[in-house]
């Protein structure tokens, strides 16, 4: 039995007509009551603005030479403005035909086409035409907007007002000098020229049918990809011409059998991904020729060795990479690719230079320059060795990218050889995440827009996304030994948009004495080839027969590389990887980017020559203990040379730091690793248990912890000191209690300060946390 009518469930063809008989119902009203107001209240309705403006003209590109890079609108188009006079009356009717035959009839909206769609669209219940007159699409291309109801009705309104201030004729020019005809063409001009190589005057019935029928789908229609669905699109357009007498039946007849003859003219189309982002950068109104900073022959050299080295990658599931090079001195991009081949299908116009892409082990280098800025020296011994980090998201283990540690290490071979504990170590002695997103964040990172505590300790070894284009930049700031400067890529740098970055005012400050000199010192341990050999070899794709400043990084799991380089001259930043995030297998920055930033450094010594920073007068050697970093009394067999301030030497050893055999006493923190079978210093070392120096292991000051009101167990937080030998923890919002021979805190939601004393020295060390409520 069924049931009664008004309880049947509506069908699939009801859920799809009833919607758009509402919204069918609403859109016909709105439109009615538009063109039944008589105008009444248009003159309110603004026009966009762009339709306001000129079409835009073609604009050619060059090099910084003066070499023809392309020919394009400034919004990605190629166009001529032509005047209605020009456009020949078989490309005027075949328009029509095909979007509006009666233009010249309505006032902005064909209420008899628009009832009719409506009618249509609801009878077959789901959208089948529209009904956009010619007016109301120059309004659509001149204001692209979301395809809504509202959306509808606004483009409308506006078409009325535009009926009200301009002639047909007017309206029907701005329209032939907009229309996207695909392929980079927009306007009649452009479209005659591209697909049949003859002006406009020359045009067939045939072709200008053809051409009619484009722009319904440029996409779909591309006559290059699918050209029988255009001619399909061309034989619509006749029709229409035949049935509304635009046509004789002989004409249609020639038309129809007419043989067209595709004639696409080759256009200049260098750098593409260069010119793409040239375009982005640029302003609403532009001169007709624009030089640009690059460097054509270098770009060329760019393209081809990126080609040629991934192509060795291939079996490692290397896909593509991308090439920025800086000139230092003026902040140009001398070179950009974005990728192996603009024109590959799926991601070949993805440009890579810009995408945001794991750090890897890029910011390191900036790491290690700010802690040289606050005092530390390239002699200033860190621990490698395995370390427990407790952050705002729970405990923290770096590993080193070998799972191999080398105890006390001189921040100059640490950061050589990119080794990850130490980095964590020394980002922790600075401050933290927060002093080094700080740093990048004005030297013109813009993709670092989460709190520091987000990133946390991680950041210096690549939890966050960079660009290549501001990664590069930023290492360009160490070339100028600390002055940041914005990238540029036109020799007018009024014509580029401003871009994000830090004020003029905590640029100048940032650039300091110590920021000169730090720097320098930086670009000394970048290009100290032996020093990198604990990790890299000595004949790696980072050692050249000149000096350069190198650095690279990989991320998790190998899906990105970075090879960075500099001398005073330039800067080069390669990224080699998958756009899609795919995995390289067991691809490094040192055998996947770095091989390409050799060639490309290899080519701009050889064309331009380079040269090397001078050494500061401030600058001196001296002789250290390789596992202290302290200045040598006397002259030992283990002595290495390093690199100072004179304002700012080392400690000078003493007695104390040797035991009676002559062996460096290193403090408790090494003494697991001197147990281990992985140590290369026993034999010169032992631990120094006499170490009392009180510490707090745990928590770490502004730890931030989550307590779960079901778990009580969350509610405990471990605390642990070292350099004592009985921890006293107080505090005076919180409680402290043992549990299976651990000290925990016993804590509630808020800010809670705790401090442990050793009672033996009555030494005290303070440190706070933060707790949240799930």
């Amino acid at each position: 039995m069924k049931a009664p009518a008004d309880t049947q469930k509506p069908t699939r063809s009801q859920h799809i007509t009833r919607p758009l008989k509402k919204a069918a119902w609403w859109g016909l009203r709105g439109v009615v009551v538009l063109v039944a107001a008589g105008w009444v209240g248009l003159k309110f309705v603004p026009l966009p603005p762009a339709l306001l403006r000129p079409a835009a003209q073609s604009v050619e590109f060059t090099d910084r030479h003066g070499l023809p890079l392309r020919e394009a609108r400034t919004e990605e188009r190629f166009a001529r403005e032509v005047a209605l006079k020009e456009v020949p009356q078989n490309l005027v009717r075949a328009m029509l035909a095909a979007e509006d035959k009666r233009f010249f009839e309505h006032r902005g909206v064909d209420v008899v086409a628009l009832s009719r769609a409506i009618v249509g669209n609801v009878r077959h219940g789901r959208v089948t035409s529209g009904a956009s007159t010619i007016t109301q699409q120059l309004v659509k291309i001149s204001d692209p907007r979301p395809r809504t109801l509202k959306t509808k009705v606004l483009e409308a309104a506006r078409a009325l007002r535009l009926e009200q201030l301009w002639s047909k004729d007017q309206i029907l020019a701005a329209y032939f000098n907009r229309l996207d005809f695909g392929n980079m063409n927009v306007g009649v001009a452009a479209a005659a020229d591209f697909y049949f190589g003859k002006p406009l005057s020359d045009l067939s019935d045939a072709e200008a049918a053809f051409l009619a029928g484009l722009p319904k789908n440029p996409t779909r229609l591309n006559p290059h990809h699918n050209l029988a669905r255009a001619k399909l699109r061309q034989m619509t357009v006749l029709e229409r011409m035949r049935d509304g007498g635009m046509l004789s039946a002989d004409q249609f007849a020639t038309a129809a059998q007419e043989k067209l003859t595709l004639q696409p003219r080759q256009r200049l189309f260098r750098a593409p991904h260069f010119v793409d982002f040239v375009l982005q950068e640029l302003p609403d109104r532009v001169p007709s020729t624009i030089a640009t900073t690059l460097d054509l022959d270098l770009n060329r050299f760019v393209e081809t060795t990126v080609k040629e080295r991934l192509a060795g990658l291939r079996e490692k599931n290397v896909r593509n990479g991308s090439v920025v090079v800086i000139d230092n001195r003026t902040g140009d991009v001398i070179a950009l690719v974005g990728s192996e081949n603009y024109f590959a299908p799926g991601t070949g116009q993805v440009n890579g230079a810009l995408a945001r892409r794991s750090a890897g082990s890029t910011f390191k280098a900036f790491t290690y320059e700010l802690a040289l800025e606050k005092g530390a020296t390239p002699a200033s011994i860190v621990a490698d060795v395995p370390a427990v980090f407790m952050t705002n998201t729970g405990v923290y283990r770096p590993e080193n990218y070998n799972k191999h540690c080398y105890g006390p290490l001189r921040y100059r071979l640490a950061l050589a050889n990119s080794l990850n504990i130490p980095a964590v170590r020394v980002l922790g002695n600075i401050g933290g995440a927060a002093t080094l997103q700080a740093r990048l964040r004005a030297w013109g990172m813009t993709t670092l827009d989460q709190p520091a505590e987000h990133y946390g300790l991680g950041l210096t070894i690549g939890n966050a996304e960079t660009r290549l284009i501001e990664l590069t930049n930023a290492y360009a700031a160490l070339a100028r030994l600390g002055e940041w400067r914005p990238y540029r890529v036109v020799l007018d740098s009024a014509l580029e948009k401003q871009r994000d970055s830090a004020s003029s005012t905590t640029l100048a400050a940032a650039h300091t004495s110590q920021t000169h000199d730090a720097a320098w010192l930086i670009a000394d341990m970048l290009s100290d080839n032996a020093a990198r050999a604990i990790g890299f070899g000595l004949h790696s794709a980072l050692r050249f027969d000149f000096p350069v400043a190198c650095k690279t990084g990989t991320s998790t799991d190998y899906r990105d590389n970075w090879a960075m380089g500099y001398t005073p001259e330039f800067t080069v930043g390669v990224w080699v990887g998958n756009f899609d995030g795919t995995p390289m297998r067991e691809v490094s920055g040192v055998t996947g980017a770095a091989p390409i930033m050799h060639a490309v450094m290899e080519q701009l010594h050889t064309r331009f020559g380079t040269t090397w920073f001078a050494t500061p007068e401030n600058v001196v050697e001296r002789e250290v203990q390789p596992l202290t970093g302290k200045l040598l009394t006397h002259t030992r067999t283990d002595a290495v040379r390093e690199k100072f301030l004179r304002e700012n030497l080392p400690a000078v050893e003493s007695p104390e730091d040797y035991d009676a055999e002559g062996r460096v006493k290193l403090g408790p923190e090494y003494r697991a690793w001197i147990q281990s079978g992985e140590n290369g210093v026993a034999a010169r070392a032992l631990c120094d248990t006499k170490d009392t120096t009180l510490r707090v292991e745990a928590p770490l000051p502004g730890t931030t912890f989550l307590v779960d009101p079901d778990l009580p167990s969350s509610r405990l937080v471990p605390v642990r000191a070292s350099g004592t030998a009985q921890a006293v923890w107080e505090s005076e919002s919180v409680h402290f209690r043992e549990r299976d021979g651990r000290t925990y805190a016993e804590v509630s939601e808020g800010v809670h300060r705790m401090s442990v004393r050793d009672p033996a020295t009555g030494a005290r060390v303070e440190t706070w946390i933060r707790v949240k409520t799930l």
